[in-house]
């Protein structure tokens, strides 16, 4: 009985937005622009989250930096010699009761000019060539390729090995060749590589310039003890750790500096970075972008939801001698209620799967002109479909109400 009463309040819904094809289709457009803007700014605003947090998360997520800060605000001060950090302090530094914050922490040796030409026969290119620890693939999320990375040994006694970036080992051995085994020059010196590093992709974060032209998959990794030896210095220029979590990265950036303004008597100053400022930043930008998408949706919605009201307060007027004649026949305020409210639904719902579709063809159009893919986000799906049902109950309401609220012979005497 009460499923054929609610497909009775469906026929008649249906042949009551029959009668009024335009306003319908007016309002069923609103409904469905607003779902579809639902729809994209929430799988947009995810897909973006994450493809950002995929290039990021090549730094290592926990990831910081320490190292001499060079300005000093006394213009007629002297600058102390040296980098302010020694094998010294990283021995300190790396031992087990020294930083309970920190996981992991790799010295990181480079020159002035970060770009070194590399030779092998006669095939030259520019690379950034770094001296590294052990640990410093995990810290800095590496992952090899082939091969292998660098073991205890070959940093204590400065073995001339090497990892090499894909883009490195393209430009000097060529697509095809495997380069494990093979020898190329650092200057005078012969590296024998014995690892390739795997591809990073960083494009979005190139594109806008936080890289600063550094290219992750066009650079040499040494020991960094070979690497010191060469350029003749005990100094390390940076201190790469990664925290516990990202909880612990201030106490962390603390317990470094702490150490070495005690070891060196707060002869220097430190520089710290770490990544927990590259996601705030992040995740304030994509929060901004995502605020004025879902004011335009809450906006469309809005407007569809205007004219549901609209096309319903309208059918009541219209409608009024036949809600008397209804009551005098014995429908209760419900029944009229039901009814109104059923095709306001009915709108909504309408608009609702077709606005779900037209966000399904925007998206997809979106992922062949952006060239990356899209998350899939269901559950943006049912917020918009809820939405729509939402919107049509809010919308339909009052005017349901104003119509079962009608006096019999109020609405009979309606002309």
């Amino acid at each position: 009985m009460l499923i054929k009463s609610i497909l009775e309040d469906l026929r008649q819904a249906f042949s009551a937005i029959k009668e009024n094809r335009l306003r319908t289709i007016m309002s069923i457009t609103g409904i469905a622009v607003g779902i579809a803007s639902v729809m994209t700014v929430g799988v947009v605003s995810q897909s973006g989250k994450d493809y950002i947090y995929s290039e990021l998360s090549t730094y290592g997520l926990n990831s910081l930096w320490v190292y001499r800060k060079w300005e000093d605000d006394n213009p007629f001060s002297s600058q102390r010699e040296g980098r302010g950090i020694t094998n010294e302090d990283y021995e300190v530094l790396k031992g087990k009761s020294c930083c309970p914050s920190v996981l992991s922490i790799s010295p990181k040796v480079y020159p002035d000019d970060w770009m070194i030409n590399l030779r092998v026969g006669n095939t030259f290119n520019r690379s950034s060539v770094e001296g590294v620890d052990v640990d410093y693939l995990k810290i800095n999320n590496d992952e090899i390729a082939s091969g292998r990375g660098f073991r205890k040994k070959d940093i204590i006694r400065r073995q001339n090995v090497a990892l090499i970036g894909i883009k490195t080992k393209t430009l000097l051995f060529g697509e095809m060749v495997n380069p494990l085994g093979k020898s190329l020059y650092l200057g005078d010196t012969k590296f024998v590589i014995v690892g390739v590093l795997k591809e990073k992709n960083r494009d979005f974060l190139s594109a806008i310039g936080a890289t600063q032209g550094y290219d992750e998959n066009d650079r040499l990794l040494i020991p960094y003890t070979r690497y010191q030896q060469i350029l003749g210095t005990k100094d390390i220029h940076t201190l790469r750790a990664e925290a516990i979590n990202q909880q612990s990265i201030d106490f962390a950036l603390d317990e470094i500096t702490s150490i070495l303004d005690r070891r060196h008597n707060q002869r220097y100053e430190y520089q710290t970075e770490s990544m927990r400022e590259w996601i705030n930043t992040t995740n304030n930008i994509l929060a901004t972008i995502s605020n004025l998408g879902a004011v335009s949706a809450i906006v469309a919605l809005l407007i569809g939801g205007i004219g549901i009201f609209n096309i319903m307060s309208a059918s009541v007027m219209e409608r009024t001698r036949e809600i008397g004649i209804r009551k005098a026949l014995g429908a209760t305020q419900r029944d009229i209620m039901v009814q109104f409210l059923s095709e306001s639904m009915y709108i909504s719902v309408i608009g609702g799967i077709l606005g779900s579709a037209l966000g399904g063809v925007v998206l997809l159009i979106m992922v062949y002109l952006a060239g990356f893919s899209l998350t899939a986000a269901w559950g943006y799906l049912f917020i918009a479909i809820l939405m729509s049902i939402l919107v049509g109950l809010l919308a339909g309401f009052f005017p349901a109400r104003h119509a079962s609220n009608l006096p019999p012979a109020e609405a009979l005497r309606y002309e």
